[in-house]
């Protein structure tokens, strides 16, 4: 890895941003740095949000200022007021050394006045966002001729927001033989014909793959029922108790509305979207920054550009229309060498979407099991008690009032101390999730229509058959809804007993005193040695390889009932309970079941 002082970077420029923290280049900026001090390079860079492109171009263009001539030398284009903001004042930062440089974000939303005072006393740098600076343009208070170098920072951003007529427009009043310089986190058609039209033999540098996700960040998937998805964040939100995070909605009424239920229930939340005043987003966004809101509830549009460091999580309560915007989303958080997990609670109707967004960002979703208000309570109390345990404690400041404090609390024991403490900080959970039930998880059988179980949804199935899908094989196992042994019980155990590895479970099928599942089939005998003989609340686990000569596919090789009697606390078991039926009889039965169904289906076409 090479240093900035091996980049050519100008002693200035390396001292203001070695206070900044930068130690050594980033992969974009050990790329694009040496290549954009040359002259007439123009340069497409594709790389994801978080990996470092403003100082990769900003710092060449910086340095290739002449501060004796006050006029704009180069222009930054992007897509939204935030993201302007933030480059601006990220440029100024890089030359804070560099003694008469200026910087000027000019964007809508504040008083044009001002912006065309300072324009008037000299910039060097315009940071704009193209309505702003079309406006500008059209009072002829800005002059483009001689801006040699020129940014398009989250071009393919600013074309789907429907900048194409301003970006074209901006680029006819700019010198021909300008460097023009295209940042992108997707390489689109839209955006290989802005190359093809206004660079010149551009190289490409490309960090990762193409449109890949930034490989800190752990895609998750739940998929709930449409009904669900509020109770679905709620628990997801709870499940974390330091989360720090944006929740991504798709449209701005929908925003105000989540943003405002998280609020009255009193949730560290706000709305950030297009139908806020300029002074209202600041607001929004100084809080957030300074950590005073957990949560951002924000559309992809108001989101862009947002430079908020140590984000935990993303969520994507509306997965967003153009599934290439889920690599701008996932991009705020895993930044700088950190971990993140960006969150997907879908429906059932969203999953081709998934399947899509897989296929861009060259990931697979891992899939998540909504917590239960047992697993959120225990989160909830350790988040309290490990809150005591940090608290710095002021002896003095508190010393002159502690008498008082100790004549209060004389009559309470230690241990009733400790409860009333955190039972403070812990009841509003222990309330709200006694009396609410656990989210079903989506089956065919139910909910959302044309759906499949979670667990089965990478099957391809299109008819629903009770046969194994290809690709998979389809197991018996002596666990039922008697045992309460329900599908999310059923992926809970298999990742519980293979760890390390990803295991496609297909379709389950849910009985009263066993179940049928299916799983890759690569994975079959991994999953059968791993499940087979272990306890399950006190029963031993028994599972095989489903009867595949059967017509339906529910036949177990050996009949359920030699699994052993099934002890029951609620009343005493039957002799005809523990008595094994003929192997043959079991196959009669699901059969006659299975055929039944078929002619009943054939009469009634």
């Amino acid at each position: 890895m090479k240093s900035f002082e091996e980049l050519c970077v100008a002693p200035a420029i390396r001292k203001a941003i070695e206070e900044m923290g930068y130690e050594s280049p980033m992969p974009v900026q050990e790329e694009v740095i040496p290549y954009l001090l040359g002259e007439n390079n123009d340069l497409v860079a594709l790389a994801q949000t978080g990996t470092g492109k403003t100082a990769a171009y900003g710092i060449p263009l910086l340095q290739k200022i002449n501060i004796s001539d006050r006029y704009p030398q180069a222009l930054v284009l992007c897509p939204t007021r935030e993201l302007c903001l933030q480059i601006a004042d990220d440029m100024s930062s890089y030359a804070k050394y560099l003694d008469g440089l200026k910087v000027l974000p000019v964007y809508g939303g504040s008083s044009i006045e001002s912006q065309i005072r300072s324009l008037r006393q000299g910039v060097h740098v315009v940071v704009a966002t193209p309505g702003r600076l079309i406006d500008l343009m059209e009072r002829k208070t800005v002059s483009l001729a001689k801006v040699g170098n020129v940014v398009l920072d989250e071009a393919d951003e600013m074309l789907n927001m429907g900048f194409t007529e301003s970006i074209n427009s901006i680029l006819a009043q700019v010198p021909d033989n300008r460097n023009t310089l295209l940042f992108s986190a997707t390489m689109s058609q839209e955006i290989a014909r802005i190359a093809k039209n206004y660079l010149h033999d551009a190289k490409e540098i490309t960090i990762g793959r193409r449109n890949e996700s930034t490989a800190n960040v752990k895609h998750v998937m739940y998929l709930v029922h449409a009904k669900d998805k509020y109770s679905a964040l709620k628990r997801i939100v709870d499940f974390y108790p330091d989360i720090y995070g944006i929740v991504f909605c798709r449209t701005k009424i929908e925003t105000q509305e989540i943003a405002d239920k998280l609020m009255q229930e009193g949730y560290n939340a706000d709305a950030l979207h297009g139908d806020l005043s300029q002074a209202q987003r600041d607001s929004v966004m100084q809080k957030f920054r300074i950590k005073n809101l957990q949560l951002l509830v924000a559309t992809d549009v108001a989101a862009r550009g947002l430079d908020v460091e140590n984000l935990t999580h993303v969520i994507n309560y509306g997965l967003p229309d153009d599934v290439e915007n889920y690599t701008h989303r996932s991009g705020r958080t895993g930044r700088a060498d950190k971990t993140g997990t960006s969150i997907a609670i879908v429906n059932l109707r969203e999953r081709g979407k998934i399947r899509a967004i897989e296929k861009v960002i060259s990931k697979q979703f891992a899939i998540g099991v909504i917590p239960t208000g047992k697993q959120i309570c225990e989160k909830q109390l350790l988040k309290v008690i490990d809150d005591l345990e940090k608290v710095k404690v002021n002896e003095e400041e508190i010393a002159p009032y502690m008498p008082e404090v100790y004549r209060k609390l004389d009559w309470l024991s230690k241990e009733d101390l400790i409860k009333r403490l955190v039972s403070h900080e812990f009841n509003r959970f222990l309330d709200y999730y006694k009396g609410h039930d656990e989210l079903d998880i989506p089956t065919e059988r139910g909910g959302d229509r044309g759906g499949r179980d979670s667990s089965s949804f990478r099957s391809r199935g299109k008819e629903r058959s009770t046969k194994a899908e290809p690709g998979f094989t389809r197991f018996f196992i002596n666990l039922g809804k008697m045992d309460n042994f329900y599908a999310k019980e059923l992926i809970q155990l298999v990742n519980s007993k293979i760890r390390g590895k990803r295991i496609d479970i297909g379709r389950i099928d849910l009985m009263k005193n066993f179940s049928f599942f299916e799983v890759g089939e690569q994975q079959a005998g991994l999953v059968a040695k791993a499940l087979n003989n272990i306890q399950y609340n006190g029963r031993q686990v028994a599972v095989e390889e489903a009867d595949k000569d059967s017509p339906s596919g529910n036949v177990p090789r050996r009949d359920p009932g030699s699994y052993g009697e099934r002890k029951r606390k609620d009343r005493p078991a039957k002799k005809s309970e523990s008595k094994p039926y003929p192997k043959e009889d079991w196959r009669q039965f699901f059969d006659s079941k299975h055929e039944g169904k078929k002619e009943k289906k054939n009469r009634d076409k």
